[in-house]
């Protein structure tokens, strides 16, 4: 039997990690609990204090199949690289110079809302298509893929 995932992310800011990887990905921030029109008054009524109030943050596919990312405040920074990324599947079923022409574009996009580029590979065919490995406003590598 299938289980659904939810990918989460360690961080220091989880309301601004949400807020790229909701664009990043085209997903939205998750809505609050039924009968509260803000988060900030779900969280009045749960009775959580202005400075616990960006403790997480969560966003979600607004077509329902992709997985749901949780963003979590922790007090240490990130150590090392990632044993395990996302790869954003930004020029699906390009080849050669248009598809390394659409990560380009994409990379540019990202790095105006907080990303940093990382690395380039060339496509090496018959298996390396070519992608661009990036890192999110707080270090974690991701590809462009």
């Amino acid at each position: 039997m299938a289980r659904d995932v939810q990918i989460t992310f360690d961080c220091a800011d989880p309301a601004a990690l949400a807020a790229f990887w909701a664009e990043a990905l085209g997903y939205r921030l998750q809505d609050p609990p039924g009968g509260f029109a803000s988060w900030d008054e779900a969280l009045d009524a749960m009775g959580v204090p202005p400075e616990n109030r960006n403790d997480a943050s969560a966003v979600i596919d607004p077509d329902g199949a992709g997985p749901r990312l949780f963003f979590q405040r922790v007090p240490e920074g990130k150590q090392v690289k990632n044993r395990v990324h996302l790869d954003v599947r930004a020029a699906p079923g390009l080849e050669g110079d248009e598809r390394m022409a659409a990560l380009e574009a994409e990379a540019d996009r990202l790095i105006a809302h907080g990303a940093a580029r990382l690395e380039r590979h060339e496509p090496a065919p018959p298996l390396g298509a070519g992608h661009i490995i990036m890192a999110d406003p707080e270090g974690n590598e991701f590809c462009l893929d």
